[in-house]
């Protein structure tokens, strides 16, 4: 029995027919629907996210410097030199007499951050009158503030204290800076002195329970 000339390629053909007339009435009964229509826009966002997610390569992480901790007080035209565009990068920032190493916070306080105007800088009235750009890189002794924009500043004075190391003071035109070696120096002396008088003191102790002890016996 001869097998019927052209069969397989109708049935493909009726098939194609099937599907694309059952694609015309989805697509016809979404547009009919507005909430379908916003149904179709939420599911699309969130594949677009998915897929976005998915393909999106990792940024790498920016690592911190470690530097060495500084300890020195600083005049303000030698702290314009820490804006983080030294060699180092480091970053210091003075708030209320008070100096900074924010060299952590380099994406804040670094060069292209929101606050680079407070590297190297004194950001107190910035900080007192929330104006990035006021900050300066003169002496300023902000003797014009008010109550409340000097206890803004203290305010910020103790973040950064929780945040970032403390260096030195930011000196006034004419002060001398500490000389914090020798404080340090003085500070072992003392630790010294003071380990020397316990052990005097233990061994008196020991002494007089071994005199003590000696009488009894």
């Amino acid at each position: 029995m001869a097998e019927k000339s052209g069969t397989p390629a109708a049935a493909a053909q009726e098939q194609q027919q099937q599907q694309s007339q059952f694609l015309s009435s989805f697509i016809a009964e979404i547009v009919r629907s507005p909430v379908n229509l916003a149904l179709v826009g939420v599911i699309a966002i969130l594949v677009y996210k998915i897929v976005k997610s998915r393909t999106r390569t990792e940024e790498p992480v920016q690592e911190v410097k470690k530097l060495p901790k500084l300890r020195r007080d600083f005049a303000i035209e030698d702290l314009t030199k820490y804006d983080g565009k030294g060699p180092d990068g480091r970053i210091l920032v003075a708030v209320n007499g008070s100096v900074y190493d924010v060299t952590r916070g380099a994406k804040f306080y670094g060069p292209g951050g929101p606050y680079e105007a407070f590297g190297g800088r004194d950001a107190s009235r910035a900080l007192a009158k929330f104006a990035v750009d006021a900050a300066t890189d003169k002496y300023d002794d902000l003797s014009d503030l008010n109550t409340t924009e000097m206890n803004s500043i203290k305010e910020w004075e103790e973040q950064f204290k929780e945040r970032y190391d403390y260096v030195g003071k930011l000196l006034k035109p004419g002060e001398a800076p500490t000389n914090y070696s020798d404080e340090e120096d003085e500070g072992s002396q003392q630790e010294t002195e003071t380990k020397s008088e316990s052990n005097d003191a233990e061994k008196k102790t020991d002494h007089s329970d071994t005199t003590e002890k000696s009488k009894s016996d």
